[in-house]
């Protein structure tokens, strides 16, 4: 395999693992946002219970991607297989 497309694909990975963490950045906020501030979001969502474990769930996810595409990567950068395995 050519080295240009051997680069080519090192650095489209690490576009992608950027956009990654970005939007698991992004989930988090929002999460963080609703749990912080219930009170704006009362009538988009009539159920209590409802918007208090949606706010978890978006932290939840979001920290989990912005995990994920943070090894990426570093996997991605530093060629490192385990990194990019998990």
């Amino acid at each position: 395999v050519p080295m240009g497309v051997l680069s080519c694909v090192k650095y489209l990975m690490f576009i992608f693992n950027v956009l990654v963490f970005a939007g698991g950045t992004c989930l988090a906020g929002m999460g963080v946002w609703v749990a912080v501030d219930p009170a704006g979001f009362q009538d988009i969502v009539a159920a209590r219970a409802v918007l208090s474990a949606g706010a978890w769930l978006l932290l939840a996810v979001g920290i989990a991607l912005s995990l994920l595409g943070f090894l990426g990567c570093c996997g991605a950068l530093r060629r490192s297989r385990p990194l990019l395995l998990l």
